[in-house]
């Protein structure tokens, strides 16, 4: 099961953090891989690492807020492989702010990025799909789009639930098409960025509170369901929001 020998597995946000993890995993599985980001020398430096499992991997510079970005991304995925059989909406960024101080430029960069950019790709994509009447879409959302916290938050909060429902919708529309679409709800997870914070005295226990696994996720625990949901084998999965929070929402 979970063979991804001739599979292309498109990821954007693929120069660091979980999009760098998520591509770890499916290039262990033998999928090729086309990673997208802003940065394109740090996609080049993940590409070089990621062929050493002996897939042919294609880094792309795309701002997945920029339409005709988007679109150029994905032609020249087509152009390389001939298709796109896996998709994963993982680039994204937020301006946090308490709702009573958020300007609108903080409101408008967080969902542009979070979930318009979401929709943009997944046009641009599922179009390509339908053409084989076959895919898979796999949209990152967040344990925040599933419930409300008191951490200065709600742009974000409000751009992953609203992926959450993009996915349920999208889910429902695209089924005739032989594409399924699933959303994953990260909890905490130790990358670049946050391993900081989570390793702080003050974090730990407040994860030792509010996750009865009491600790963060760890390099490699999200890719079991990104694997999982990309597979032929989850042909009968579609619309889901699968929570990999180590119980945080569960304990609500």
């Amino acid at each position: 099961m979970f063979d991804y020998k001739g599979k292309v597995v498109f990821i954007t946000g693929g120069s660091s953090g979980l999009g760098t993890q998520m591509a770890r995993g499916f290039a262990q599985q033998g999928a090729d891989l086309v990673i997208t980001a802003r940065r394109i020398e740090k996609l080049e430096a993940v590409a070089e690492d990621l062929r050493q499992y002996g897939t042919k991997v294609l880094p792309v510079k795309c701002d997945v807020t920029v339409t005709e970005e988007v679109n150029e991304a994905v032609e020249k995925a087509v152009k390389e492989f001939g298709k796109i059989d896996v998709l994963v909406n993982n680039g994204g960024s937020s301006k946090n702010a308490a709702v009573t101080e958020m300007t609108d430029e903080e409101w408008d960069f967080t969902i542009e990025t979070d979930l318009s950019s979401v929709f943009k790709m997944t046009r641009a994509v599922a179009n390509k799909m339908a053409e084989k009447n076959y895919g898979r879409i796999i949209n990152i959302a967040s344990m925040y789009g599933i419930l409300g916290t008191n951490q200065n938050t709600s742009a974000y909060h409000a751009s992953k639930a609203g992926v959450i429902n993009f996915t349920r919708a999208a889910a429902a529309e695209l089924a005739p098409k032989g594409i399924t679409v699933n959303a994953i709800c990260p909890g905490f997870f130790t990358t670049e960025l946050t391993i900081d914070t989570l390793e702080t005295d003050d974090f730990k226990q407040y994860m030792g509170i509010t996750v009865p696994l009491k600790r963060p996720g760890n390099e490699g625990e999200l890719n079991a369901g990104a694997i999982f949901l990309g597979s032929e084998e989850a042909a009968y999965v579609t619309g889901i929001a699968l929570p990999i929070d180590g119980g945080w929402s569960s304990a609500k």
